[in-house]
């Protein structure tokens, strides 16, 4: 049950969003209570690290672990009253340098053995939940103007994007699936580009004691960390605002990875990808190719995708409830209906086919594609490379035909010291090396 500070804290970080026009804003805690850390926790954390690096400034300490210096000097207080650590000589700003003592190193060892994680300190999962319920995706409705800044890039029928435009501003989830090679991937990943807004995530989640990893370079884009001001409060350093995540798996997608993953040896776990996607989008790419049955994944799914929240175990095996707040996508060369039943379908409410482009397409491709290259767009180049390639052989036009074709101009000329050109010779020398069938 959250405390009368808690309570207060949580509520003026909710006045400072208003105020600064964001749906969530953490601000600095002024105390481990608002924190919501015990001083145990915290004095953990500060031992732990100065086991690693031997000697820390007081502020030094507090920028690692992402707590005001203010709320952390107390603390060093007490533990050099109870000669666990000791001042190295001053340093700036009426600071102190501190290195473990003797009776330090013994606690910090067997500290470290218990849990080796000594990063910075970590945020409550009510916490973590209040956060993704404010700044859910469901709270966005993207229009026309947004949809079309993200999509400027890229070629799309006027049809698809009117049928694009609804899926992605309900928040919900959609099927991406038509032939191998029309962009279902590149839709997808400028689908998130939609939802402009940052948020906040925090770094590490505290759970039932237990400590799980949320933040992921791979996937979170941090952005610039705000600039001190007078007028507001700092913000909470413990919380990262990066752009809506998009998280892409492919082929490689398991059971495991939807699961939280334990280190025994440090004693830290990692949040599985929904749970790093939440907020943004999950694009399940090649989706009925996965090393998991589609079916495996239907009954993992098929209550998070109804009810918006999941269920996942801990080390200690005390099962959690969690957001599932993000736009699931599914990205498939094949018919949906053939790869799922009724149930799943009914849960993933549009689908939507990306079909071949057409000559004109074909050509507005091609165009887009010359820019990226540095050459010139030539549309009589195209009109022969159709009429001499596609037409009389029946070939289906792909769009990404003309981007795969220019890269293999670009790096025949690049080879030969050439500059890239879009000719019908290099396009027949392109055609041949692109459309090779091996027997």
């Amino acid at each position: 049950m959250p405390t009368e500070s808690r309570v207060a804290a949580q509520a003026f970080g909710a006045l400072s969003a208003l105020l600064s026009g964001e749906s969530f804003r953490p601000v600095q805690p002024k105390s481990l209570e608002e924190a919501g850390l015990s001083e145990s926790f915290v004095e953990a954390l500060i031992c732990k690290r100065l086991l690693a690096i031997g000697r820390d400034s007081g502020r030094g300490l507090s920028d690692h672990l992402c707590l005001s210096f203010t709320l952390l000097e107390p603390l060093f207080q007490k533990l050099r009253t109870r000669q666990i650590l000791t001042h190295k000589g001053s340093a700036p700003l009426s600071d102190y340098f501190y290195v473990l003592t003797d009776l330090g190193r013994e606690m910090a060892q067997s500290m470290q053995a218990a849990c080796a994680y000594q990063g910075p300190a970590p945020v409550p999962l009510a916490d973590y939940i209040n956060a993704v319920e404010a700044q859910t995706i469901l709270a966005e409705s993207p229009k026309r103007a947004q949809l079309e800044e993200a999509f400027r890039d890229i070629s799309v029928r006027p049809e698809l994007f009117s049928r694009l435009g609804p899926a992605i501003s309900s928040g919900t989830g959609l099927f991406l699936y038509g032939a191998p090679g029309n962009g279902k991937t590149t839709l997808a990943e400028r689908i998130t580009r939609c939802f402009g807004q940052e948020i906040w995530i925090p770094q590490v989640i505290l759970v039932e004691g237990e400590l799980l990893k949320l933040y992921d370079p791979a996937y979170h884009i941090a952005g610039p960390r705000e600039k001190r001001s007078l007028h507001r409060d700092p913000p909470d350093e413990r919380w990262i605002k990066i752009r809506r995540p998009t998280v892409m798996v492919g082929g490689e997608l398991t059971l495991d990875s939807l699961e939280i993953r334990h280190n025994p040896r440090a004693n830290v776990s990692e949040a599985p990808l929904q749970m790093k996607s939440n907020g943004g989008s999950l694009l399940i790419d090649d989706f009925g190719r996965q090393r998991i049955n589609p079916v495996e994944l239907l009954n993992r799914w098929i209550i998070p995708l109804e009810k918006r929240y999941d269920f996942l175990t801990l080390a200690s095996g005390k099962k959690i409830q969690v957001p599932f707040d993000q736009l699931i996508l599914f990205s498939t060369n094949l018919e949906p209906r053939d790869l799922v039943d009724e149930a799943f379908l009914r849960r993933i409410p549009f689908k939507i086919n990306v079909p071949d482009p057409n000559e004109e397409e074909f050509h507005r491709l091609f165009e887009l594609a010359a820019s990226q290259f540095g050459c010139l767009y030539d549309p009589a180049a195209v009109e022969y490379l159709l009429q001499r390639h596609y037409r009389g052989q029946k070939r289906p036009l792909r769009r990404c035909h003309p981007r795969d074709l220019l890269l293999q101009i670009h790096c025949h000329c690049t080879y030969n010291d050439l500059p890239t050109a879009m000719t019908p010779e290099y396009l027949d020398l392109a055609v041949e090396s692109y459309f090779t069938v091996v027997g």
